[in-house]
């Protein structure tokens, strides 16, 4: 036997009432009408707006007793009403609310309007359409279809508001991603990576702790990608907590300067590993197209040697090859050769490998900030440039997972803890000083 499913009827005042419903019903189903005709995101907005109101006065007479109450001793009284903006899909919609005072002369303020007007909620939808490539003029149009009422109350969806908003919230997001504790993270590996934003050089810096979790932890601004600006931006980590006490693998791509800075700040304590990847497209740029392609092939198969010790004899032998006919390619390949084997020296293999040996995980993260920043057509200053590479970099932890081969961080970690054991630190004594 089927199940008889309540309906609810909208109906107008008379025919509620010859139904026996009750008076605060009809009301409620009557002023709902039209939002009903025009969709359901538009009846539920405007019941919405309704139960707000009902909760606001139902907190007011909590705190300070029903309207017009003869109450001996009251300690505040209600005291009339007043205009607000509240946040309603993606649009703000200024609403009445009650106003209560204590007899001292005091402001009630209400939890619940405090909920109902907070603008997060806004600020992370722009932050979030922004992302996606949303022109500012563009946002009334990507907005959820709403009743009429509320449509023509709504505002704060002009070019102008949706652009304060995505400053003021990309401003809390540089501070917070400039602010955070590294004190408490257990850093094993710092990747750190560059990009190019309006002839500016980002420099990035993303954390994998010893469980494979992957953290953004800062970023610094430079024309180029120098040794000053790695500087800096190792500095500022060390300054917010970032330890090299029990060993450090930074990863970074080709550029000299990279790891000069990581050497300057953190000495022997750290254990530089150069991005096969990067290397490799470098040694190919300076050769043929058809024995560039030949070479990369063999560099491959030495950078992935499970042997380091012969993969290192394999590109040395490759760079020997080179010397006479393309000498800036054997060059190239000699540059810094000894720091493509270090995760294979530490006796890492497999996934985490192939993971550490390049800049592949900070690179998609810097790839989701390149395409946030799409849609920008004039850039101001630097504080614009880094607000969004701070979003992009923030947008992207959102979708983290811990990196590939991260059942094998412990075998990492014990080989940088033995090496840190073994060898004598000689590390600056004072990391301003290693900055400056």
């Amino acid at each position: 036997m089927k199940k008889k499913v309540p309906v609810v009827n909208v109906a107008e005042v008379e025919t509620a009432n010859l139904a026996g419903l009750g008076l605060e019903a009809t009301v409620a189903l009557a002023d709902l009408a039209g939002a009903v005709k025009e969709g359901l995101l538009g009846f539920c907005a405007d019941v919405g707006l309704m139960v707000m109101a009902q909760m606001l006065d139902a907190e007011m007479t909590s705190r300070v007793g029903p309207k017009h109450a003869k109450i001996p001793g009251r300690q505040a009284n209600w005291h009339g009403s007043t205009k607000g903006p509240v946040v309603l899909g993606g649009r703000e919609m200024t609403v009445s609310r009650p106003r209560g005072r204590t007899v001292e002369g005091a402001e009630i303020e209400l939890e619940s309007w405090a909920a109902f007007s907070s603008k997060d909620l806004l600020d992370r939808l722009t932050v979030e359409r922004m992302l996606a490539g949303v022109a500012t003029r563009r946002h009334v149009d990507v907005a959820e279809p709403l009743s009429e009422r509320v449509e023509t109350a709504a505002k704060a969806t002009g070019r102008s508001s949706v652009s304060r908003r995505f400053k003021r919230a990309t401003e809390a997001a540089l501070a917070e991603l400039m602010a955070r504790d590294l004190s408490g993270l257990d850093v094993a590996v710092i990747m750190i990576d560059g990009l190019d934003v309006a002839g500016s050089c980002v420099v990035v810096a993303l954390a994998i702790l010893t469980d494979g979790t992957k953290v953004p932890v800062g970023l610094w601004l430079g024309d180029t990608e120098n040794t000053t600006v790695v500087t800096g931006l190792l500095a500022d980590l060390v300054a917010r907590g970032l330890s090299a006490d029990g060993g450090l693998l930074a990863v970074l791509d080709g550029a000299k300067a990279l790891s000069a800075g990581v050497k300057k700040v953190f000495g022997d304590q750290v254990r530089i590993q150069r991005c096969t990847l990067h290397k490799r497209r470098n040694v190919k740029g300076y050769l043929p197209k058809e024995l560039g392609s030949r070479i990369d092939w063999r560099l491959a198969r030495a950078f992935a040697d499970t042997d380091p010790g012969k993969g290192y004899d394999a590109a040395k032998r490759i760079a020997t090859e080179l010397k006479a006919d393309h000498p800036d390619a054997a060059a190239s390949l000699l540059e810094g050769l000894e720091e493509m084997f270090t995760v294979r020296r530490l006796g890492v293999s497999g996934r985490l490998a192939a993971t550490l040996t390049n800049t592949n995980c900070i690179e998609s993260m810097i790839s989701v900030a390149r395409t946030t920043m799409g849609n920008v057509k004039r850039w101001k200053d630097g504080s614009m440039k880094k607000r969004w590479v701070a979003a992009g970099m923030l947008e992207a932890e959102r979708n983290f997972r811990r990196v590939r081969g991260c059942k094998e961080m412990p075998t990492l970690v014990a080989a940088l803890r033995r090496q840190i054991a073994t060898d004598v630190t000689v590390a600056p004594a004072n990391y301003d000083q290693a900055a400056a």
